[in-house]
């Protein structure tokens, strides 16, 4: 049976918490011995967190306040899995209250964590010395209690750790009342105003195809939706790739005149966007960068602050810098440094706000911020209610650092949350009035497998709280007749080739608008082939999905649920030559999916398989060993003309290159992609006599949630001396192949370019 038969049977939907009976609603696993939360006892009358600490432990330090301070939140995954979770509320409201009894110099004087982000950070502050001599109770209802102006005068006086503090003691209606009131709209523009809701964009493709990508922005401005930025994240981080993509959505905008309107960005890293507007100068948009919150995070995407200097001191003009953060990224990196997701998030937005000070040339120029609540996965929020609490957070934390911030509401389709319940976290979080949101045909992301928000859901938004957009691009929406002059949805609304017909007329196409339609559908019909969804024409309003696209990602997020569960069983490691059959520390799948730490390190027995198979080498270790992981979907693997054939090529193209490799293949049961660093180590560290480098190419499937079925290629070249110090190889060392399937990237050319990859970095 196709794939795509096979997901679209409606049965699917009704298995979801069939297959797995124990992710009932609320169960927690409590096997993880990593995780320990904390207990307070009770304060006294008046005590703020130093007079605590000194009478119940003696003395202060930075780990122990990171504790108090994370004891401080609402209760997430997160921080209960990095041992800085509350144990009970009773000890919550005691860490709140010693907060709110706290002097915010007095904070100050003990900085959580120093490096050099906290140092331009704290360079980047007003001075304010009758501001910090309140403390952080007083503080709180003084925001509450003031104009725009006067919460703008007093956050910038404040340091990142400071707003984020501020942040714990505020409820959810606190938190609204709040950001409804403070907006820091992008200059000439409405762009972050209030009653203002803006979109970006997000046509990612599974393939870095750039008619998906085309299409795509075609359908969104189809339905007046994208103003802020067309955005995509592109499979490849080949420099080719990117400034095709690059060239795609620029002559969009130009040939329609919007160069001065709305920026275009390929969310590849800020070095490969530099590379490409050198190769190609005037060609990017906006540059883009991931940021973390603190240098070691950084270093995690291969930044530091001298780099992000270097690149940002050369823009010029209206389009500056374009950021994405999120809560838990640090900690699941391997950075969390004793204190919480809520302080890292907060550290991320002031590095923004200094660079906006300090790096950008032109003081007018675009800085804004996307902040990706949910797509970590589960280790970091479990529920709706924390998804809506911690875009709540981000929102406050990022519009008093001055800042215009998005927000991508979204989850991963192994978290427990469903469609319907992604709709109510759409609602609870819109009275708080973010600048903007993600846009894509439909809720679920055809590359990155994910949900978020669609077009539909700006249209329900907009309907329901009378958001408006970017007045310049609504024009736009009514010249080329989605919206009439009354503003009302006109005769070209949820018409991508409408949209189309339009393009061409602006490059001088002549032909008949029946040729072209011709044309558009046979470009629609090539996308929808390729597993990206095009929407067309409304449900019973026009704000509701077309039913045949929301029938086909509810069959999408079944098919999700029905992936992550399957287990990798005998059969499948059968189809695989010479298996070396490992375990990680997960005690089963439950505590994998939810757990990801556990799926990280190998567990003693494998340990010693691994330690055997160098042995077997006699100190002449192969250049190349392929590991094997099952990922979140397993499936991605061991469906028809995945795996197989792209080791039959991969090793064909190792053979026919004169490159080594194992015929052993370790094969990684509940396997995260740390574990093939940990493995690499065991198998490549200095105890070997061979100096030369070494590589792991480790596939592994990825998240469940698209009808591909996709798995990837990661690849770690290191030295023997490199791979024998414990947690040095990480994700900054590895370069990615995705995408991989018979249905997207193609294995025979997934295995070229992982080969040519393998190449460059042998090669040094």
């Amino acid at each position: 049976m196709h794939r795509r038969s096979f997901i679209n049977q409606s049965v699917l939907i009704g298995l979801t918490f069939a297959l797995h009976p124990r992710l009932s609603a609320g169960n927690i696993l409590e096997t993880d011995s990593l995780a320990k939360s904390f207990a307070l006892k009770k304060a006294m009358p008046g005590e703020d967190l130093f007079r605590y600490m000194k009478r119940v432990y003696g003395g202060s330090n930075r780990d122990l306040l990171g504790k108090l301070l994370g004891a401080a939140n609402e209760f997430k995954e997160g921080d209960y899995l990095a041992g800085l979770a509350a144990a009970d509320q009773n000890s919550r409201l005691i860490a709140r209250e010693l907060i709110a009894n706290t002097i915010i110099n007095d904070f100050r004087n003990l900085s959580v964590y120093e490096d050099q982000q906290s140092l331009l950070i704290l360079k980047s502050i007003a001075e304010n010395n009758e501001l910090v001599q309140k403390t952080f109770g007083q503080l709180k209802a003084y925001l509450i209690s003031s104009n725009e102006a006067m919460c703008k005068e007093a956050a910038a006086a404040l340091t990142s750790d400071e707003i984020a503090v501020l942040v714990k003691l505020m409820s959810n209606a606190e938190l609204i009342a709040l950001s409804q009131k403070v907006f820091n709209p992008l200059a000439n523009s409405n762009i972050g105003s209030k009653g203002y809701l803006g979109a970006r964009v997000q046509p990612n493709s599974p393939t870095d195809n750039p008619e998906d990508i085309f299409w795509q922005v075609m359908d969104a401005w189809s339905y007046a939706v994208g103003d802020v930025v067309l955005g995509t994240n592109p499979v490849s981080s080949d420099v080719e790739q990117v400034a095709r993509i690059e060239a795609t959505l620029f002559d969009i905008i130009s040939t329609f005149q919007l160069e001065n309107t709305i920026p275009h960005c390929v969310l590849a890293h800020i070095d490969i966007q530099a590379n490409v507007e050198k190769r190609q100068p005037g060609s990017t948009g906006i540059w883009f960068q991931s940021v973390a919150g603190t240098d070691d995070a950084n270093q995690t995407f291969d930044v530091t602050l001298d780099k992000l200097k270097q690149h940002l001191q050369q823009r010029k003009g209206r389009y500056g810098f374009y950021a994405e953060t999120g809560q838990g990224a640090d900690e699941t990196n391997g950075h969390g440094h004793g204190f919480d997701m809520l302080i890292h998030e907060s550290r991320k937005y002031g590095l923004l706000r200094a660079i906006k000070q300090e790096y950008l040339t032109d003081k007018n120029s675009w800085l804004f911020a996307n902040d990706v609540a949910g797509f970590i996965g589960p280790e970091v929020f479990r529920t709706k209610e924390q998804l809506v609490r911690c875009c709540l957070e981000d929102l406050v934390m990022g519009k008093l650092h001055g800042l215009t911030l998005g927000l991508d509401i979204c989850t991963t389709l192994h978290m427990d949350v469903t469609l319907d319940d992604l709709d109510w976290c759409i609602d609870e979080i819109m009275p708080a009035n973010p600048a903007y949101l993600m846009a894509l045909p439909t809720k679920n992301d055809p590359m990155l497998s994910y949900l978020t928000t669609s077009f539909s859901d700006h249209l329900r938004v907009r309907q329901n709280h009378g958001f408006k957009v970017n007045d310049a691009m609504w024009d736009f929406f009514k010249s080329i007749e989605v919206i009439s002059a009354t503003g009302k949805p006109n005769k070209n609304f949820g018409d991508p080739i409408a949209v189309y017909t339009k393009y061409c007329r602006a490059k001088g196409d002549s032909r008949s608008d029946e040729i072209i339609r011709q044309e558009g559908n046979a470009a629609i019909a090539r996308v929808r082939s390729r597993g990206v969804p095009i929407a067309e024409g409304t449900g019973a309003s026009y704000w509701m999905p077309p039913p045949v696209l929301d029938q086909e990602i509810r069959s999408l997020y079944a098919d999700a649920k029905y992936c992550l569960w399957q287990e990798m069983d005998e059969k499948c490691i059968a189809t695989i030559p010479d298996p070396i059959l490992l375990y990680t520390r997960s005690v089963d799948r439950v505590d994998y999916v939810y757990h990801p730490a556990s799926g990280e390190e190998l567990n003693d027995k494998s340990v010693s398989l691994l330690k055997g198979h160098r042995q077997s080498w006699s100190n002449n270790p192969p250049q190349v060993q392929i590991i094997i992981s099952d990922g979140l979907n397993v499936r991605a693997l061991f469906d028809d003309n995945h795996l197989s054939p792209f080791l039959k090529y991969l090793e064909s193209n190792f053979a026919a290159g004169n490159i080594t490799f194992s015929k052993k293949h370790p094969v990684i049961k509940n396997g995260r992609v740390r574990a093939g660093y940990r493995a690499g180590e065991l198998l490549f560290g200095t105890s070997s006599t061979n100096t030369d480098r070494h590589l792991v190419v480790h596939i592994i499937g990825e998240r469940p949630g698209s009808e591909h079925r996709n798995f990837s290629a990661y690849i770690t070249a290191a030295d023997p001396d490199q791979w024998n110090t414990p947690g040095l190889i990480d994700h900054d060392r590895t370069r990615v192949v995705s995408g991989i399937s018979d249905t997207a990237l193609l294995p025979e050319k997934a295995a070229a370019e992982v080969f040519a990859i393998c190449n460059q970095l042998l090669a040094g």
